[in-house]
Order: C-alpha cells, then structure tokens, then sequence
C-alpha cells in the first residue's frame, strides 16, 4: 500500500457554495480536495420529477454490532485493521479505465424539518437511480443514517441492486472539524458511536456493504481520523469535485466532473434532490463523456483495488 504526504489543498472555488454556505437547512458542498497520491495521510484539517420517495421515518432497527448480510464487517472492502489511523483516499490506481461514481446522501435535523413542514418536496433523487439501473451503470452510495431512516424504501431499493454498493457518510452529517461550511459541530466524544451507529443502521440492509466512509464538507483533522481508528475504516474524498450542490444548470456540473477525470478518479455527486436539484439532468451527459473518454463507471472497491 503506496502512502504519500498531501500536497497543498486546492482553494475552494464555487461561488454558490460559499454563498449557501451559512444555510443550516441544507447539507454544505464539499471543497475542492488536493490532488494527492492515492493513499494518504492528512497532517491538518481539510474544510474550509420523480415519485416522491416514502418520508416515513420507520427503518428496521438493526443490533448492535450488525454486520452485512454475509460480508464480515472485517472483510468487508475499506475495512482495515481497528485501532489504527484510517488512510484517506482521493483516487485509485492511475490504470485502466475504471471511475467511481460516488453519490452523497446528506440528511441534517434542518433538512427533515423542511421536508415535514411541505417546504421541500424531496431529498432523494429517483430519476439519479432509475437511469443508474435502466442503463446498468454502477456507483456507490454515502448514506447519512437520518437520510436511510427517511427513505427506508429507497434504501432497501440501493441494497437490492447489485450494481451498487453502500457507504457511510456519517449519522446526522455534522461537522467533525471546526469552521466546516457553517455545519453544527459535532463533539469530539461523540464521533466514533456517530459512525459506528451509521454502519448498523446501513447493515440492517444488506447489499454490497462497505466500510467506506466520507466526512461531510471533506472537513477532517487529526483528531476526526483518531476517532475512527477503532472501527476499522477506510476515508475517501475524491479527486472530482461536481459541484452540484446548488447549482443553477446541468452544464457546470457536467464540465466539473468530467474536465479532471482520469483513469481511477473518483467523483463526487449528491442523490439529494431539493438541493442539488441538477444532478439528474447532468448524468447523462457525464455518462456520455466518461463514454467518449473511453473511461467506465465502476463500483468502488473495483476503482480504487482496495476491496
């Protein structure tokens, strides 16, 4: 396993994200990540119309301690050995003609708020899904536990395709560093049940369990990657950055994920739709430029060879 030192972040640069970025109701963009190796170890923080899907908050609860439906938590791809520092991931192996397509499902307090007061129609995408399974193409999917108790069907939907594969994104997608896009921060002694509670709630699921897991906003220090030591994970951030958060048109989506896309890139999507409401339109069209590049959406243990 190649480790190597980040280099330097890139600087932010969406506009509307920095403009949105005080809004507690919706999940905040991610930045930007370095261009760094493919394993590395960070020294600082990085940060700063479809049927509705069901909104019955009534997902199975899951044991303690559940592991995927026939995949050890232990064997699982991403999982690494507890109790040391989880590596960091941007991409895979510069080979091939592999990507990752990787969908964000945020979901804060905020955001079920607006959903049971009717000021938001949904936060999850259906058309996203029903051309990922008309045309059969892969992609892996960060789940917000509060995201798969909203949308238990939808979540049995994802875990019932083969294609796809299930990732951790956190429980109620608080900050785990400080100044991370406005989130509410989450404390320190709270962090590692956080994640451990997302995995069970996942795992109650089964499908293609991982232990993948992205921090919201990207926004991660030392003391976050110590947290998460104990349950054995691995972090991806990705390499391509859409931009669909709050974006106005398809185009600049489109342009984003496909203009630094390279063989093993990993890009970062969201299936949250009241708030990045352009990510359907923008697929077919990265769809085709992966096509046109000669590059194919593959599942993320495949991408980054780590599974």
């Amino acid at each position: 396993m190649h480790v190597k030192i980040p280099r330097v972040p890139l600087v932010a640069t969406l506009a509307a994200v920095v403009a949105a970025a005080a809004l507690l109701a919706v999940p905040i963009p991610l930045r930007a990540p370095a261009s760094a190796g493919f394993i590395r170890i960070p020294e600082a923080a990085r940060g700063p119309a479809a049927p509705t899907a069901p909104t019955t908050p009534n997902a199975p609860t899951p044991p303690a301690s559940a592991a995927p439906e026939g995949t050890p938590a232990a064997t699982a791809p991403g999982a690494t050995p507890p109790g040391t520092r989880p590596p960091v991931v941007d991409h895979g192996p510069r080979t091939g003609n592999k990507v990752a397509l990787t969908f964000d499902a945020d979901m804060t307090d905020a955001m079920r708020n607006q959903l049971r007061s009717g000021a938001v129609r949904s936060y999850a995408n259906l058309k996203i899904i029903d051309l990922l399974e008309r045309e059969r193409v892969p992609a892996t999917f960060f789940l917000t536990g509060k995201w798969v108790e909203q949308y238990p069907d939808v979540t049995r939907r994802l875990a019932g395709n083969p294609r796809f594969e299930l990732a951790n994104h956190t429980y109620g997608h608080l900050a785990f560093t400080p100044d991370c896009y406005g989130l509410p921060r989450i404390a320190e002694r709270e962090m590692t049940a956080d994640v451990a509670r997302t995995f069970d709630v996942v795992a109650a699921y089964g499908g293609r369990q991982t232990r993948y897991f992205r921090f919201p906003g990207l926004c991660h220090d030392r003391k976050a990657l110590a947290a998460l030591a104990p349950l054995g994970v691995t972090v991806v951030d990705g390499d391509v950055v859409s931009g669909d958060p709050f974006a106005k048109s398809w185009r600049p989506v489109v342009r984003a994920s496909l203009d630094g896309v390279r063989p093993g890139s990993v890009i970062i999507l969201h299936v949250t739709e009241a708030n990045a409401p352009m990510t359907d339109e923008a697929l077919p069209h990265i769809l085709a430029g992966l096509a046109e590049r000669g590059l194919e959406p593959a599942p993320l243990s495949e991408v980054l060879g780590l599974g």
